[in-house]
């Protein structure tokens, strides 16, 4: 931790691995108040952001894009300011020379819960849309989608050796969206 006046370099500071030796996501991280910004597996900038608790918002971009979040690199600050925040954001941006994707054309993938009907298979969508089925029956699909796309980022964070649990808000399934709880 820096000066709160001081904006730290993106190339100044380390990487963190996302998920550790262990299997877990950085526990020191939680609680933290500051910018952070994710790596794909070749260190190649992803996403920019800043968060109240910079380790429950890594976790949910780690079930919104697996396959994306391999490293990251922090800056923590003691008290939230939004201003400073969005400060070292932009000039983290800046220094990338361009907009990270996950900034720019794919945001609401890294920002937003899952939309599984943008993941239905053709059977799925068939039977989603089947005029034969009422409201509550609709409602039993979207939660089996949700389901199967739940287990799919479950195994694919299983392959990548997470042991933190993950558990996704069971209320949002019947909307036929993912977040974590």
């Amino acid at each position: 931790m820096t000066n709160e006046n001081q904006l730290p370099s993106l190339t100044s500071l380390p990487y963190i691995s996302y998920i550790d030796d262990h299997g877990n996501l950085p526990d020191s991280l939680q609680g933290k108040i500051g910018v952070y910004a994710i790596f794909n597996q070749e260190k190649i900038l992803q996403f920019i952001g800043y968060s109240r608790d910079i380790y429950l918002s890594l976790r949910q971009h780690l079930v919104r894009q697996p396959q994306r979040c391999y490293w990251v690199k922090i800056h923590t600050i003691e008290r939230p300011n939004r201003t400073i925040l969005e400060n070292i954001e932009q000039a983290w941006i800046a220094e990338n020379g361009s907009l990270p994707v996950g900034n720019g054309e794919q945001k609401v993938t890294w920002t937003q819960p899952i939309d599984v009907k943008t993941v239905m298979t053709p059977e799925e969508q068939e039977n989603y849309q089947n005029p034969v089925h009422d409201e509550v029956k609709q409602i039993n699909i979207l939660k089996n989608i949700a389901r199967r796309v739940e287990a799919e980022i479950l195994a694919a964070l299983e392959l990548r050796g997470l042991k933190t649990q993950i558990r996704f808000n069971p209320k949002l399934k019947e909307t036929g969206l993912l977040d974590v709880k």
